[in-house]
């Protein structure tokens, strides 16, 4: 039985809880703390996210004894804990004593303590600290009943951490890019930096991308990304290697946040043993049970189809949008099992108990401000009830999908750096648009990397692929060949990694099993895009609203076919012309006949059983032949 085999024993079925906070209260709301999570189905909570300050008040100075007293009561009480390494946001003490250890903005502003995540992702200090803390805490809790999985930091790249400026992350950099390009002379190619004079002469003369006074070098801009991920990801590790040396047993994970272009997730996946996720989507945004959904899809995809654990939802209000609306009766049951049906095995809010003071304290919990006799409290003891009475649901996985759609995050941070043709290219509205025919149909569709093996898939989508290196050129150009369906779409295949451009015309390695040239670029100050296009073997689709020649393409390659769209089209043009490339390619819906706002996904037990799951958005009911559904 290997780490998360064991972490899943503890389980009878889905995990169901929150972040529990016990530092913000005294023993009489422990006491009842106890008998609420009996009374709402608890079986998984994770704890001791911000609990630094708590727990070594002073440097050096540790006090585990307030921890034990909750670890001993989850345990007896049957509640499996997700322990925190508690080094998401240091104590003021350590600003104090290192103020090296603050991050920088690329103004040249330093940020202080007050909020969360005032730390350099590439201090060695914090990093010591941090890793100190960690080693205390899981030597504490190695062999506690209670302990069931590792929470590394929380929410990484979240805040203010996702970059730093000052000399110890120059530094850093430096390094990162010694050990990425070797020479100055290979930066210095890669970065183009014969235009506008900008050739390095030492590293020494190379800083962070700082404030400047016109257009920055977009390939520094790029490699900043990649560095600023990559350091997160070591801050990550540092924790993560102490662990498996004192608890190899124990699988470990960290909460990602909404779907943004912070981190490159799929470099991260494979240091976790499980992928966790936060979901807040937005009660009054039409388009929030699809971009949701999109997310999962991402978390499902990062780990080639394991299951993912939702660690943070709100159970109806946050506290951080302009307007902070409820959640509407039935919608948190709703967004929870829509989890459920992409592939989540745990149910999770933050918090379980909402807080009297703090920035959050008007965020949503399981337990509100006026206690059990609440609708939330009543709503999710309800929810408790109905996951623990799906058994089969946990370790279940979602049935395999015909579809997937292709997301690079080197490439998004390409796309959106300045003095392109457009600014308004948005990598995640793109994928999302892209996205949402497919959902919209109830078609299953997995997010995948550029070294996903892509055989299995009949339809493959492809957004915005500006930044295209010849290696996944050649995967898309052999997966076309051998039979799949692509589709991709408008200014793809202009730059290699280091954001040159392919000579020989657009869309450089891509041109060939597209069938077709693009010889111009024409955005519109609407936000429309066209492309002057030239058929090289490729049939006209749809043609261009100025006759000038085609703006959606098809091309026979292979045993396979390639669909280019020269254009960005409304949603219901672009709805049509997926739901004809898919039926092409045999990609059918988990349920035909389901009316808009309804889907449903499917997920296959251990044993081959399969748990059809049904997701009804609108005000209204629906009647779908059962498979199983689980509603």
């Amino acid at each position: 039985m290997n780490a998360l085999d064991r972490f899943y024993a503890r389980l009878a079925s889905p995990g169901y809880g929150g972040d529990y906070n016990p530092e913000q209260w005294g023993p009489g709301t422990h006491a009842e703390d106890r008998e609420l999570m009996r009374e709402a189905g608890v079986n998984l909570v994770t704890l001791g996210i911000f609990a630094w300050a708590t727990t070594e008040p002073t440097p050096g100075a540790y006090d585990f004894t307030w921890l034990d007293a909750h670890m001993d009561r989850l345990a007896d009480a049957g509640v499996a804990v997700c322990l925190a390494t508690m080094t998401a946001s240091p104590p003021p003490w350590l600003a104090r004593l290192h103020p090296e250890t603050l991050p920088v903005t690329a103004e040249g502003v330093r940020l202080h303590p007050g909020s969360r995540q005032h730390w350099c992702p590439s201090s060695p200090v914090f990093r010591r600290y941090a890793v100190r803390l960690a080693e205390r805490v899981a030597t504490r809790y190695a062999d506690h009943p209670a302990l069931a999985l590792w929470h590394i930091g929380n929410e990484y790249g979240c805040h203010i951490s996702r970059h730093c400026h000052c000399e110890v992350s120059t530094a850093a950099f430096r390094t990162w890019l010694r050990e990425r390009y070797t020479t100055l002379a290979a930066l210095n190619d890669a970065w183009s930096t014969t235009f506008w004079s900008q050739r390095y002469s030492a590293w020494e003369e190379i800083h962070t991308p700082r404030a400047a006074p016109s257009f920055g070098n977009p390939a520094q801009q790029a490699d900043f990304w990649r560095f600023s991920s990559d350091e997160l990801l070591a801050c990550f590790l540092a924790e993560r290697d102490v662990l498996a040396r004192i608890t190899p047993d124990t699988p470990v994970t960290t909460n990602f946040v909404p779907v943004a272009k912070t981190l490159d997730l799929f470099r991260w996946a494979p240091h976790l043993d499980v992928v966790s996720y936060d979901s807040y989507p937005d009660p009054h945004d039409p388009d929030a049970a699809q971009r949701a959904a999109f997310s999962y899809d991402v978390m499902r995809g990062l780990k080639g189809g394991q299951p993912w654990l939702l660690l943070e939802q709100a159970p109806s209000a946050v506290n951080w949008r302009a307007h902070n609306g409820r959640k509407p009766p039935g919608r948190m049951r709703l967004d929870s099992w829509q989890a459920v049906a992409h592939g989540a095995d745990a149910v999770l809010f933050f918090q379980w108990r909402q807080s009297r003071g703090g920035a959050e304290k008007f965020h949503s919990a399981m337990v509100p401000h006026a206690g059990r006799g609440t609708r939330t409290f009543r709503a999710v003891a309800e929810l408790g009830a109905e996951l623990a009475g799906h058994p089969a649901l946990l370790r279940s996985t979602p049935a395999r999908a015909d579809a997937a759609l292709l997301v690079d995050w080197p490439n998004w941070w390409a796309l959106e750096t300045e003095a392109h043709p457009s600014a308004s290219f948005d990598f995640l509205r793109t994928a999302l648009a892209h996205h949402k025919p497919l959902y919209d149909a109830s078609v299953a569709c997995d997010v995948v990397s550029v070294d996903t093996d892509l055989t299995p898939y009949r339809l493959l989508v492809v957004p915005n692929l500006y930044s295209l290196a010849q290696e996944t050129a050649t995967r898309l150009t052999d997966y076309v060949r051998g039979g799949g369906t692509l589709l991709v779409s408008c200014f793809s295949g202009i730059t290699d990694e280091h954001d040159r451009v392919h000579l020989g015309g657009y869309p450089g390695p891509l041109r060939e099993v597209l069938g077709l040239t693009v010889e111009e670029f024409d955005p519109r100050p609407d936000g429309t895009w066209a492309e002057v296009i030239r058929p090289e073997g490729a049939e006209t689709v749809v043609a261009s609203d100025d006759g000038g020649g085609p703006a959606v393409t098809r091309h026979s390659y292979g045993r396979g076919t390639a669909w280019y769209l020269g254009l960005r089209p409304e949603p219901d043009a672009l709805r049509a012309l997926v739901d004809r490339v898919r039926a092409e390619a045999g990609v059918r819906p988990v349920a035909e006949g389901l009316p808009a706002g309804v889907q449903a996904r499917v997920r296959v037990t251990a044993a081959g059983e399969r748990l059809r799951i049904v997701l009804d958005h609108r005000d209204g009911t629906v009647t779908v032949e059962p498979e199983r559904a689980a509603r």
